[in-house]
């Protein structure tokens, strides 16, 4: 079957956690969340060095929707069940549809660190993965030196298969080099 005729949910929860595919008007939240934490993303992601405003964040939601619905990135959005605040992004990337498999990225906005959604959210989408998309392999892929971001997969059962030595140039360097974990989980 072809991804795009592919049918599986477009948004699931957790016990604290709305998790769903981005939709048009998201970009609002989106880029008050990005603003509120620059700070934390500037050393490990490249969009966070970008002079975005709000409309160019509506533009990549809208995208990222698109490329949704053609199965081509499932980009997936967090949200508090009880109030409703979007409090990070994370999705399911370079997918192999053949195998199938994913890799799961994620950040979380600054002032929801240290509760423990994201270690949830993370854990929620490995599961819809291998109930909804069949995933027989998941990886999630982080700097060495991204300790928040190495401790999620730790915490969740992921192995780590192996570090990437000089895998990638430093966020705003174009000199320094530096290594890529990859852990992985398989069904």
């Amino acid at each position: 079957m072809k991804p795009i005729l592919m049918n599986f949910p477009t948004e699931f929860s957790t016990d604290r956690l709305l998790i769903r595919m981005p939709k048009p008007g998201d970009g609002k939240a989106m880029f008050e969340a990005i603003h509120a934490s620059l700070d934390e993303l500037k050393p490990w992601l490249p969009f966070a060095h970008l002079e975005q405003t709000e409309e160019d964040v509506e533009i990549n939601i809208r995208e990222a929707h698109l490329k949704f619905l053609s199965r081509e990135d499932l980009r997936l959005l967090v949200f508090l069940k009880e109030s409703g605040k979007l409090i990070a992004s994370s999705g399911l990337h370079r997918i192999n549809w053949e195998i199938p498999k994913f890799e799961i990225g994620y950040w979380i906005d600054s002032r929801y660190t240290g509760k423990g959604y994201m270690t949830e959210a993370v854990q929620g989408i490995t599961e819809f993965a291998a109930v909804e998309l069949k995933a027989r392999r998941i990886e999630i892929r982080c700097d060495t030196q991204n300790v928040k971001s190495a401790a999620i997969p730790e915490r969740l059962g992921f192995t780590l298969e192996g570090i990437l030595r000089n895998d990638s140039l430093e966020i705003g360097s174009s000199t320094n080099l530096r290594d890529t974990s990859v852990y992985a989980k398989i069904f």
